[in-house]
């Protein structure tokens, strides 16, 4: 009977060019364990007291982290990691220093980063302890020649309400835009970078909202209701996938349906494709082949998705508690992800005596598309 339902859950992931209805399965079937050597997963750098959730490294090797204002003391807002494991605030001490209240050049609750060309992104939901927002969600971003700001777009109320928590996010260079989910409340935000212009999408779509499920993470379970989270943008079909930290469904979505100056949801609604049951994660990001790399929560584990649909397991290992953001570093063909622990390190608990790591591990040989 397993046999058959695996079979099952695998057509349905594969059947990525039409929408399909939900499916109901049982989630420990979802995915395929190891069938090869796993590769060597190596330390990058370690924070003391300090919980890392985004990560990204530039074409040059710099790499980046964030650490969201979700208690007290939380000692800096970004950081460079440089090439010893040592950190510095980035772009320096006065934009990460907090005074308990939003105030111009700084960061007030820093969640994601992305570099990207000459260009470093930072998004501010604004929500300290996911509280709610204060002042304005933001998302900034730098030159990383001159290590500069560079742009600064506000989100008003009506795209970031006060029960908003803007997660993450992709820059797509073609359109101009960004794309981010709204993991408080469940939406698409898109950003048009050239106008300034933003709103939101699926703002009651079922695409964007958790799933009526519980998830068991590290052998606890999880009961939190956490709405659309990972985000990825596709280099084969140019669609934004998207998916819920709280639920099993993967979904994407056409991105030219995605124009902020198009006020009627009609025909994006239409575009949603349904492509059926993955592993719950929280992070995704695509390599330059088409597979969608995806944290496993349940699993210890980061999977992957191949351009065909079928589900895969990068690494599993038991130090993996809470796989978090990703980044792919081109230049060694190697994925680098943090680990946030969420699970025991939720808004407003002390982390004090926790250590967050962020990790890297080689990629799966290469494919012609």
């Amino acid at each position: 009977m397993k046999v058959l339902l695996f079979g099952l859950i695998m057509f349905v992931v594969g059947c990525a060019g039409r929408s399909v209805a939900p499916l109901v399965v049982d989630k420990k079937t979802v995915g395929l364990l190891p069938t090869e050597k796993q590769p060597e997963l190596s330390e990058v750098a370690r924070f003391q007291g300090a919980q890392v959730t985004g990560v990204t490294i530039s074409v040059d090797g710099r790499l980046f982290a964030t650490f969201p204002r979700w208690r007290d003391g939380v000692p800096f807002s970004v950081v460079e990691i440089l090439a010893d494991g040592t950190h510095r605030p980035y772009p320096d001490e006065k934009w990460n220093h907090w005074t308990g209240k939003p105030e111009k050049n700084k960061f007030t609750c820093a969640q994601s980063v992305i570099a990207q060309g000459h260009y470093l992104y930072v998004l501010d939901p604004s929500s300290p302890e996911m509280n709610g927002v204060v002042g304005k969600a933001k998302l900034f971003r730098f030159d990383l020649r001159s290590n500069r700001p560079d742009r600064t777009w506000e989100f008003p109320e009506s795209v970031a309400p006060a029960r908003s928590y803007l997660n993450d996010f992709r820059v797509d260079d073609t359109a101009k835009r960004v794309y981010i989910t709204d993991s408080g409340l469940g939406g698409i935000v898109v950003l048009d970078t050239l106008t300034g212009e933003s709103r939101r999408f699926l703002d009651k779509h079922p695409s964007t909202k958790s799933e009526k499920v519980t998830l068991t993470v590290d052998r606890k379970v999880f009961d939190q209701r956490i709405h659309s989270d990972g985000i990825a943008l596709s280099p084969v079909d140019k669609k934004l996938y998207y998916h819920a930290l709280t639920g099993y469904g993967l979904y994407r979505v056409p991105t030219q349906a995605l124009d902020p100056a198009v006020a009627d949801e009609t025909k994006l609604v239409k575009q949603v494709e349904n492509l059926g049951v993955t592993p719950a994660p929280d992070g995704m990001i695509f390599d330059d082949a088409g597979n969608l790399y995806m944290a496993d929560l349940e699993r210890n584990a980061v999977s992957y998705r191949t351009p065909s649909g079928e589900m895969k397991i990068l690494i599993q290992d038991e130090r993996l508690k809470w796989p978090d953001s990703f980044s792919i570093d081109g230049r060694t063909r190697s994925l680098i992800f943090t680990d946030s622990l969420l699970m025991e390190a939720r808004a407003g608990r002390s982390v004090d005596d926790m250590t967050f790591r962020i990790y890297k591990v080689s990629l799966p040989p290469q494919k012609s598309l």
